[in-house]
């Protein structure tokens, strides 16, 4: 077993630590204070590749290992974990598109979604179905070569900017065999956003509700088919779990650079911080949680690049306890900065409001333990 990153894999994430220095760190803080979401820096990302990191190359991605695209994100992350995650949806529903869709939509929208020209969301939460999603109620019916769409989601990253939606609907009766995925586009006639929601963090990218009334769209835009919606979207889920877990880990290790950088700098009773031992045991902890959780981030990676029967429930695994240890790690970053961590001129503020989300969205974290639980009481898991 070798725990050591090759030497593509280590340029990998050189090039997206580089990348992160140059286009997101000088704009990161405005454009959270602002609301601003930077599709221009998007795009440059997708010019590096990083849109389309794990999309099949039948649509211009790189097809890379999902291990590979985490040491991308989290590198990024680490500087911007807002934008970062952004992309990482992207990334995850641009994935989908570019497994099931018919080769005249995969076509239609692949190397303009993998190059970061266009960008997709991700449509599953409803106002009334959200950890229960296999009981959503927006519905596609089929009106000869056309699906007629009516219903409502929420809490929809991109919304109202992004150019494709990736929609779950209901196409037959009650529960998750009754759900079918769906390419949108986000233009389509009958297609409404809500307002802009007001966010705790991840301001960098918009949050919205959207409904449909009526939207009509060729019925060769479903995605694999009839039925197949719900398995489709916890697929994506499954790598989507992995991306959050990651852009957790690359918050965290940006939180813990510039907690080191401050013990060092900051004096208090004539000598740096660093020289308290209390405070090292803190900084000890800090990187023994974090180095613990970028592992099982990338065990549970490995997992779902050699298709293991149990990888779904790495994936929740390492989902739960990087985001929890990456905000706690953010926290007390922020703790050991004093007054200055909760002062906007520094990162830390940024990062614990970026990194709380991280325990709530692509499943709870309550979710996350119901899965594990569930898979180790059926008595034939392997997990260890």
């Amino acid at each position: 077993m070798n725990f050591e990153l090759s030497e593509e894999q280590n340029a990998f994430a050189q090039t997206a630590r580089d990348f992160a220095q140059a286009e997101f760190a000088p704009h990161a803080a405005r454009w959270d204070a602002e609301a601003i979401f930077p599709k221009e820096a998007i795009a440059k990302a997708g010019e590096l590749g990083f849109c389309g990191l794990y999309a099949p190359e039948r649509i211009g991605g790189l097809g890379l290992p999902r291990l590979d695209a985490a040491l991308v994100f989290e590198e990024m992350a680490a500087v911007d974990p807002s934008t970062t995650a952004f992309i990482t949806i992207h990334n995850m529903a641009t994935w989908m598109l570019g497994t099931w869709a018919t080769d005249e939509v995969a076509k239609h929208w692949g190397e303009e979604l993998t190059s970061g020209r266009k960008l997709a969301s991700y449509c599953l939460t409803e106002p009334g179905a959200g950890s229960d999603a296999g009981s959503l109620k927006t519905r596609a019916e089929l009106q000869g070569a056309e699906y007629v769409i009516n219903g409502g989601k929420a809490f929809i990253s991109g919304a109202g900017s992004t150019d494709l939606l990736v929609l779950m609907a209901r196409t037959g009766g009650a529960g998750a065999s009754g759900v079918s995925a769906f390419a949108v586009p986000a233009d389509a006639p009958g297609i409404s956003y809500g307002k802009k929601e007001h966010k705790m963090g991840w301001n960098s990218q918009p949050t919205r509700t959207i409904s449909f009334d009526n939207v009509r769209i060729p019925a060769q835009n479903l995605l694999g088919k009839e039925g197949e919606g719900f398995r489709i979207a916890m697929k994506g889920l499954d790598g989507g779990r992995i991306n959050i877990a990651t852009c957790s880990v690359g918050a965290a290790q940006g939180a813990l650079d510039a907690a080191r950088r401050y013990l060092h700098e900051r004096q208090q009773f004539g000598k740096p911080l660093a020289s308290f031992q209390a405070l090292q045991f803190k900084l000890a902890d800090m990187a023994t949680e974090l180095v613990a959780a970028r592992q099982m981030v990338r065990l549970a990676a490995s997992k779902l690049d050699a298709g293991h029967a149990d990888a779904s429930t790495y994936c929740a695994m390492a989902k739960r306890f990087a985001t929890d240890a990456g905000f706690n790690v953010c926290n007390d970053a922020l703790q050991l900065h004093g007054g200055y961590g909760y002062l906007s001129e520094f990162p830390l503020e940024r990062l614990v409001r970026d990194a709380r989300v991280h325990q709530i969205l692509e499943g709870t974290n309550e979710i996350m333990r119901v899965i594990v639980a569930r898979k180790l009481l059926e008595g034939d898991s392997d997990i260890r």
